[in-house]
């Protein structure tokens, strides 16, 4: 067959683009090819899955007539096992070939599984999509004790979901603290202390050396030797880039997929984005990986819109979490903890169970960190988003009274006039949105 547009990927960054596209070209055939067999779905709402709060319905990014009704051809369930660039194919599996004229790779990430001995046993799982959480799910009546390895995103996300379902979980971390990619050292604290308070036990500064079973799950052995029994094991080390189709087709890749931009590749009809692209980070001024839901979809769009013929240009990401588990509301995002010898100055306050942090550089918002009290994180966002000089303000950033008003008269006019929205706090973005498992 012959499409137009290729997309490869059926989520976040798939679908920006393809509404992008359609945006400028209502007509040009359009094919999205996912190796799952779902609509789009949100995957940080599996861990709701899991805990029967949602049903696959109330898990959709968008409709399920949303293909048909933009004229979208989707072959879901079909993977993509090789790409020629010079006669512009796509080869899936069963023998079918797509021929392109503008391909976008969105493939996403996919799970890191450590060499363990053991890790083939019956009820050792991974946490990255809806099979996953229906595979758990379907495990759970024989299970009691469970094992998490990795106390990052998706390894706290998936303990509350197996603490709901009255699991006795047990997390396994190699480093010092939990979350501790995103998070601070004060705020992985006080994030640990509340999945204690929970009744989870944490164990950091140890891996996982062997599960053990005979057939099926018994217990895991820690590189000190010490048994801790358990019936269920959750993988969650992390996500890798994957990045398999670009490296066979020749398409330049460092850690990820690297992009220009305009979020094109090294070829000049092939583009890429999500997990899976190394795209801008208006942060630390480089290309680098920052796999969360909302780049992915800004990202889609803006090479969905150089594809159809608009020229666009993505005005880069950075890390940005917005969590609320075991009841704490979290929000971080930049250079949460930036290393003592970056030149940074660190605004911090801390009671009542409140932690605030904002981490700035030559007087720009570089990085924070807000814990239960969330509210002006919105506002901080945006100022670091835009990249605005907060030098003559940044005393009043963390003041309880912190708003509008603060900033200089012919700041805060200039921004009223030039989109008035972006001042208006979103603390709240929900979980699902920015969660750094997001997906394609």
């Amino acid at each position: 067959m012959r499409s137009k547009y290729l997309i490869i990927g059926n989520s976040a960054g798939g679908i920006g683009a393809a509404e992008a596209i359609r945006e400028v070209d209502k007509s040009g055939s359009l094919t999205i090819v996912s190796d799952e067999p779902y609509p789009a779905y949100s995957r940080p709402l599996i861990s709701k899955y899991l805990t029967g709060e949602r049903t696959l319905e109330g898990m959709l990014f968008r409709p399920a007539e949303f293909y048909s009704q933009n004229n979208i051809v989707s072959l879901l369930g079909k993977k993509v096992e090789g790409l020629g660039l010079e006669s512009h194919t796509a080869e899936l599996d069963g023998g079918e070939r797509i021929v392109w004229e503008k391909l976008l790779l969105a493939p996403g990430g996919m799970p890191i599984v450590p060499r363990i001995k053991g890790i083939g046993e019956r009820g050792v799982f991974t946490f990255t999509n809806l099979d996953d959480a229906k595979a758990i799910d379907g495990f759970l009546d024989n299970a009691s004790k469970a094992l998490v390895i990795g106390g990052g995103l998706i390894g706290i996300s998936v303990t509350e979901a197996l603490v709901k379902r009255g699991i006795e979980v047990t997390i396994v971390e190699m480093k010092e603290t939990i979350l501790n990619t995103i998070l601070d050292e004060q705020a992985s604290l006080m994030a640990e202390e509340a999945l204690r308070q929970a009744g989870v036990s944490i164990v950091t500064c140890h891996t996982v050396a062997e599960i053990s079973g005979g057939g099926v799950v018994r217990g895991v052995t820690l590189d000190d030797g010490r048994g801790i029994p358990c019936d269920l094991v959750v993988v969650a080390i992390g996500v890798a880039p994957r990045i398999e189709l670009a490296l066979g087709a020749g398409i330049k890749v460092n850690r990820g997929i690297v992009v220009d931009r305009y979020m094109a590749t090294n070829h000049p009809d092939v583009y890429s984005c999500g997990d899976a692209a190394e795209a801008y980070d208006f942060v630390y001024g480089v290309n680098r990986l920052t796999p969360i839901w909302p780049n992915a979809y800004v990202g889609g769009r803006i090479a969905g819109l150089n594809m159809a013929g608009i020229k666009a240009e993505y005005p880069g990401g950075t890390a940005m979490n917005s969590l609320n588990y075991f009841g704490l509301d979290i929000v971080a995002a930049g250079m949460a903890a930036p290393p003592d010898e970056d030149g940074c100055e660190v605004l911090s306050r801390q009671n009542n169970g409140i932690y605030q942090k904002v981490v700035l550089r030559d007087d720009l918002v570089m990085g924070m960190v807000f814990v239960r009290d969330i509210e002006r994180s919105g506002m901080i966002f945006s100022l670091m988003k835009d990249r605005v000089n907060v030098g003559s303000f940044k005393q009043a950033l963390l003041a309880d009274d912190f708003g509008l008003v603060s900033l200089p008269r012919e700041l805060w006019q200039e921004r009223l006039e030039t989109s008035p929205s972006r001042l208006v706090p979103q603390p709240a973005m929900p979980a699902e949105a920015v969660e750094d498992f997001a997906g394609e």
